[in-house]
């Protein structure tokens, strides 16, 4: 449980310096808000997740590199992590304090990005409690078998679609329209990694061509 906890606050702590530094002023109500937010979400989501899969949680609280991990999923997952968790707070923040490249959003949508934003955390914690074979990479794991409950039986990729939620939410609150679009690059890359996954797992997890066909939409229900 040390390690999960460690990294929880190391994961929060790298927001707040890549924040603050760029801002090159703490007194950022808005970066305070997000950070106690992240740590709440997060925190309780863990202690949800680790009373089903502990073990998985010790496993993500590793670095997100695996060997058994192809070179292309390694690429995306870096690219993500680099320009979406560690790229937009930086982006936020020069925009908030220097740039002011578009005018601030009104504050109904700075109160919705904060919701959005810990629901996208919420949804992370739902899809690791329902999924034990959540890891952090693409790669087959000892005994890995077909999950289609939970929010498993409402869209297939639970986990990815928790990331527009967090990312658009983090610009919106911390008043940043230029994070806003600027978050469309991590998405990016986190659909074209999704797609090679769709295409890994029909090939090597046995039921998943028919659970594409019960569970029709990746992302969005009712839509894609």
């Amino acid at each position: 449980m040390y390690s999960i906890v460690a990294r929880l606050i190391a994961d929060a702590a790298l927001v707040g310096i890549l924040l603050f530094t760029t801002a090159r002023t703490l007194a950022w109500g808005r970066a305070w808000a997000l950070l106690a937010v992240l740590l709440f979400v997060r925190a309780v989501g863990a202690l949800a997740v680790y009373r089903i899969n502990p073990a998985l949680l010790r496993d993500r609280a590793k670095l997100p590199i695996h060997a058994d991990q192809p070179w292309t999923d390694r690429l995306l997952l870096i690219a993500v992590l680099s320009t979406g968790m560690l790229g937009l707070p930086i982006v936020a923040a020069r925009d908030v304090f220097r740039w002011h490249a578009f005018p601030p959003p009104a504050s109904l949508l700075t109160g919705l990005g904060l919701v959005l934003f810990a629901l996208g955390w919420g949804l992370k914690s739902l899809a690791l409690r329902a999924n034990a074979f959540a890891v952090p990479v693409v790669r087959l794991q000892r005994a890995h078998s077909l999950v289609a409950s939970g929010v498993y039986g409402v869209i297939r990729h639970p986990f990815y679609a928790a990331d527009p939620l967090i990312f658009f939410g983090l610009g919106l609150w911390l008043e940043s329209y230029l994070a806003v679009l600027v978050a469309i690059i991590p998405l990016t890359f986190m659909l074209v990694r999704l797609s090679l996954e769709e295409r890994f797992l029909q090939r090597n997890l046995p039921g998943y061509h028919a659970y594409m066909l019960r569970v029709p939409h990746r992302l969005i229900p009712g839509v894609w």
